[in-house]
């Protein structure tokens, strides 16, 4: 069987990447995480809603959904995407403000579950949805840390898990487009990093997002 791993998060990248999986995998586990972060809950209630879309449009792909909890691993971390840090910025998603948002060794970690999870199953892929507007803000979401965690999956695993990100070098108008073309429902998407049910329409990921989603035609209301 021809299984992946999906890291999701119920963000447009994320939701896209999964989409897209869907038409490659005979099996695919989407694979969350519960780390204490303060738009953590929304993020997972969007991975149930994009799921259950997935169902009731009859996509075929069995597709488990298994949320991981590593709150406590990051305690103590520091981090304004955190609920125990500081403001969350707003203003475009280059600012460098934004680098108040990095939580140290964030995907290191996710990686390494999703990479030994895969590995327990029989999975031999392991996708995560990072991109080109990403690397400047965040380091683990570049394409040499990209490289370097996939020959450390590859060793680690004896070459049984494999590590794919197949938007490192898109943007995230370049994402959309893609997304569109799989009929990604982006309304139940999330992305906001702010502790609201409503978007703010205001930080960095909204602001990246509504740009991305005008630069194809979708307008969204800002809050």
């Amino acid at each position: 069987m021809n299984r992946a791993v999906v890291l999701f998060s119920g963000g447009m990248d994320s939701a896209t990447l999964l989409f897209q999986a869907a038409t490659q995998f005979d099996h695919i586990t989407a694979l969350s995480f519960r780390y204490g972060a303060k738009h953590n809950a929304y993020e997972l209630e969007a991975c149930d809603r994009i799921l259950k879309h997935m169902t009731s449009r009859g996509i075929s792909t069995p597709i488990e959904h298994r949320i991981i909890d590593m709150a406590s691993c990051f305690t103590g971390f520091q981090s304004n995407l955190l609920k125990s840090g500081g403001a969350i910025p707003e203003g475009h998603y280059a600012a460098e403000t934004m680098k108040l948002t990095v939580i140290p060794g964030r995907n290191l970690m996710f990686l390494s579950v999703a990479a030994g999870y895969a590995e327990s199953v029989g999975a031999s892929t392991v996708l995560i949805g990072v991109h080109l507007g990403d690397s400047h803000i965040y380091p683990d979401c570049c394409e040499p840390f990209v490289k370097t965690a996939a020959g450390a999956i590859a060793f680690s695993s004896d070459n049984r898990v494999t590590l794919l990100a197949p938007f490192v070098n898109s943007t995230k108008n370049e994402i959309a487009r893609i997304g569109q073309i799989l009929s990604v429902p982006w309304h139940l998407t999330r992305s906001c990093y702010k502790d609201q049910e409503l978007p703010c329409g205001k930080c960095g990921t909204c602001t990246e997002r509504i740009e991305a989603l005008g630069s194809i035609g979708v307008v969204e209301r800002k809050h």
